[in-house]
């Protein structure tokens, strides 16, 4: 199902009723958010302890921005009120080298997930705003003139609260290519079907029998069965997986297992 959802009447709303907020207290269009961080899952505090972020939001020339937080840390930023802003959070443990990217991101839209003067993150917003900056890298590649902003957030988020959706992909967005639903976005429109797991292929690989857990934080823990192996799925690209013994990391056929 082919769907139009570079609609502008839902932001539109939104822009205006913030830009009258922003008018009766006689300020301009661009005000400051402090971001509130989720809590990282349990497995992966327990396992790696707290992790940094590294957060990337536009600023109000529509310039990237980005910050390195500690453990703890906040963060103030600035950000119009004019479109849509994506902010994405990435977790990382550089102690451990496990890198900024390894890990799926927390995130925001705003103004959706403003509330006064915080901006609130989450790791299901995590997504959104990857798909947002996938639309805007296709969209900058095909020197089309579809802006992120303008696509209809609210109503795109409503599928993952419905039943249309492919299970798997209801339970972990993360099992989406989202650079191949944003390309295809940005040439032929959006389509919900797109929205499907990437193939992955099932590798027994000898290692501690776990449990071994994703970078997903929506990723069931993997572990083997009574006198059977550990299989691993293996998409396309790094996985990365980490249980209490150390690291797994797997590219098509090659593995490296690092004790901790």
């Amino acid at each position: 199902m082919k769907t139009k959802f570079w609609n502008n009447s839902i932001f539109g709303l939104a822009v205006a009723a913030l830009a009258l907020q922003f008018a009766c207290c006689g300020d301009r269009l661009t005000s400051r958010y402090t971001l509130v961080f989720p809590q990282a899952p349990e497995a992966w505090v327990s396992l790696l302890g707290e992790p940094r972020w590294r957060v990337e939001w536009l600023d109000s020339a529509g310039r990237r921005q980005n910050a390195d937080i500690s453990p703890g840390g906040s963060l103030q930023i600035e950000i119009p009120a004019t479109w849509t802003n994506p902010v994405t959070a990435r977790p990382y443990w550089p102690g451990l080298s496990l890198f900024e990217g390894f890990f799926m991101p927390a995130g925001a839209l705003f103004p959706f997930d403003a509330n006064k003067s915080r901006l609130y993150l989450s790791w299901e917003a995590g997504p959104d705003t990857v798909f947002y900056w996938e639309l805007a890298r296709a969209a900058a590649s095909r020197n089309s003139s579809q802006n992120p902003a303008n696509f209809d957030w609210p109503r795109f988020r409503e599928l993952f609260k419905s039943d249309v959706l492919d299970t798997d992909v209801s339970k972990d967005p993360w099992l989406v290519d989202w650079r191949f639903v944003a390309e295809r976005t940005i040439e032929a429109n959006f389509d919900r079907r797109r929205l499907i797991p990437q193939i992955a292929v099932p590798a027994e690989i000898p290692v501690p029998e776990g449990p071994w857990y994703g970078t997903s934080p929506f990723a069931e823990p993997l572990s083997s069965m009574e006198q059977e192996p550990l299989s691993f799925p293996v998409r396309p690209g790094l996985n990365v997986w980490i249980c209490r013994e150390g690291t797994l990391r797997v590219n098509g056929d090659i593995w490296v297992f690092k004790e901790w």
